[in-house]
């Protein structure tokens, strides 16, 4: 590492205030081993004025004797300079030759030193003899221990110090940290405000006195405390926290959140600690796709999270399985809980797996984490079955539809491969059935603009309800989009429990759970249909039956060319002999579909007179249509 000479510094400093000539020859940096070399190390905040760095760097340090006199004085008067002067003067009181401060002892001009550093960062702050903290908005002579958002808006209510990424490591990694107010007073060290300092940061007493050495959390909770923090550039949320994690990785800089992606999948490389899937324990995030986080604010709720031992999950599955204990044992201990060989599209790993009531795809995972202060039992996430792959997934109220199975162990796929969530539109045509004397009640979770639904990866569905009250009928239409496909489908109520008084409002939100749980069953449905033709603006249509009455929901689904707006057409009909069962879908060829310029309506009007049953096509049957209850 390249260290700061603390006394050539400080006089070629005391030369140029005097005005007297310096030697050039003088070396301000030296290269020394950080193991057997006694010195200090500085954490402080990047300071920014007018738009421009304040910071001194490697260039501007190392040639400032051979400067003119202008530029020279210009890098004397910034902060950052200042700051080093003050550091190397603190060092002197405290007996220290040799001092390290990032944004000059690195020069950010060679890439292979860049990823050193990122590399050896963690060790070179646990090497120091001490590490001074300056807390450069901290005016008063005594560390601040009360929450103030007045004095400190933009860093959660406490110095901006413990809002950004890198100090994280800059706390923990040393084994002295001294704190110093913007005058360079000390106002206190980690050891003597430790339990303020688990206060403002939620990481654990023992780590801050005693480092990460003696008991290493999981992953997930090391995670939890970089969740609230922030970075100037998105790679060094990921390349923050590879020292505390005790991982090494290439630094490329330009590849935005995939750097968190590569530190997820390094870390699970060389561990078999299950918390690194267990990010988001609470269900608050909204997104189907990977298994892996998109950044460190998912593992927000994890900071009580512990890695379960072999034998304390064998525990932990003796009351959810009959499985006998000793069988158990074997299926853990044989590599069951290992590393995971990771290969270019997904994850293997063993897994107790249970599928979840009414869904075919939804399923249950149990992981060897557990979560909470008195660690009750495992973790459980959610994980949906796409194309042979297991997806994290979202379902609101999931618990409630929990498999009452006994969970298998299995060996599956995770998949993290990543899925690109953008908005999606819906243009609904429901005319034929207002006309015919069905209501449109409203749309859950929120009412749609005009007749676009607009779906976005924090709503990937919506559900319209439309009923009848003198036939006391009901039903449910979902517009929905899972794992790149969108799809429609239709849920009809009993006329039984139409009369029972539940409110439309209540139906919509039960009916959004359940359609959340079996998205990706309607996705995969939706998939089939259009893979039966090639044909590129194709009609797709269902038919949906509506009980103890002789009409059916016609729902029809078409894409034009070029467009990424699908068209939803319903329709009542009268014909129940013909339906091809409550989830399928059947491909028809409209001539003219592949003219955007195409009424929809005429185009539906003229394709009204065929219908699929099953396998067979019947054509030449005009539906006759109901303009009074019978």
């Amino acid at each position: 590492m390249r260290l700061i000479s603390v006394n050539n510094f400080i006089e070629r400093e005391r030369a140029i205030s005097n005005g007297e000539i310096t030697d050039r020859r003088t070396k301000v940096f030296q290269s020394c081993d950080s193991e057997f070399t006694e010195y200090a190390i500085l954490s402080h905040r990047w300071i920014e004025h007018q738009g421009q760095t304040a910071e001194v760097n490697y260039d501007e340090m190392s040639g400032l004797a051979r400067m003119h006199e202008g530029l020279r004085d210009e890098i004397r008067q910034r902060t950052g300079y200042k700051k080093i002067l003050d550091s190397c003067v603190q060092a002197i009181k405290d007996g220290l030759e040799w001092l390290w401060v990032d944004t000059c002892c690195i020069d950010r001009q060679s890439t292979a030193e860049i990823s050193e550093a990122i590399n050896s960062m963690f060790q070179w702050y646990g090497n120091s003899t001490l590490c001074y903290a300056y807390l450069h908005d901290v005016p008063d002579s005594s560390f601040p221990t009360v929450h103030d958002n007045a004095r400190y808006p933009n860093s959660n209510g406490w110095p901006e110090w413990f809002s950004r990424g890198w100090t994280l490591q800059e706390l923990i990694a040393p084994g002295v940290v001294q704190f110093f107010n913007m005058d360079w007073q000390p106002i206190g060290n980690k050891v003597s405000l430790s339990r303020i300092l688990r206060h403002i940061t939620r990481v654990p007493q023992y780590v801050i006195m005693s480092g990460l050495s003696s008991t290493r959390p999981c992953f997930a909770q090391i995670m939890s405390w970089a969740a609230n923090r922030t970075t100037t550039l998105v790679e060094d949320r990921a390349y923050s926290l590879m020292g505390l994690l005790d991982v090494n990785m290439p630094i490329v800089y330009g590849e935005g959140n995939r750097a968190f992606r590569r530190l997820q999948l390094a870390i699970i490389r060389t561990s078999n600690d299950q918390s690194i899937f267990a990010w988001d324990p609470r269900g608050n995030i909204r997104r189907a796709g990977s298994v892996l986080a998109d950044d460190p604010s998912f593992f927000r709720d994890c900071s009580d999270m512990h890695a379960m031992e072999i034998e304390e999950f064998i525990q932990s599955l003796k009351g959810s399985s009959d499985i006998p204990a000793e069988e158990l044992r074997i299926l853990v201990e044989e590599e069951r809980l290992g590393s995971f060989p990771i290969t270019t599209e997904d994850i293997p790993i063993w897994i107790p797996l249970a599928r979840c009531l009414h869904s075919r795809s939804v399923f249950q995972a149990t992981l060897a984490c557990g979560s909470g202060p008195t660690y009750s039992g495992p973790v459980t996430i959610y994980l949906a079955l796409w194309n042979s792959k297991y997806y994290r997934y979202f379902a609101p109220l999931a618990e409630s539809f929990s498999a009452k199975i006994t969970p298998e162990f299995q060996k599956i796929s995770l998949s993290y491969e990543e899925m690109v969530h953008w908005a999606r539109q819906f243009d609904v045509d429901d005319g034929a059935i207002l006309d015919f004397g069905f209501t449109y009640c409203g749309t859950f979770p929120s009412e749609p603009t005009g007749k676009t639904l607009t779906l976005t990866g924090a709503d990937p569905l919506f559900v319209s309800i439309y009923t009848h009250p003198r036939a006391n009928l009901r039903f449910a239409v979902g517009f929905g989009h899972c794992f790149g496909q969108d799809w429609v489908h239709v849920v009809c109520e009993t006329p039984s429990r139409t009369s029972t008084g539940l409110s439309w409002e209540d139906y919509a939100e039960e009916e959004y759970q359940q359609m959340s749980l079996r998205s990706p069953e309607h996705a995969e449905y939706m998939a089939e249909a259009q893979s039966q033709g090639s044909h590129p603006s194709h009609f797709y249509t269902k038919l949906t039956r509506l009980p103890r009455s002789l009409w059916t929901v016609k729902t029809s689904f078409v894409r034009w060319n070029n467009s990424s707006t699908p068209t939803v057409m319903m329709d009542i009909i009268r014909y129940p002999s013909f339906c091809y069962g409550p989830h399928k879908w059947r491909s028809i060829c409209v001539d003219g579909a592949g003219d955007s310029n195409r009424d929809p309506r005429a185009l539906y009007a003229s394709q009204r007179s065929h219908v699929y049953c099953q396998d067979d096509i019947v054509e030449g049957i005009q539906f006759e249509e109901i303009r009074q209850v019978c």
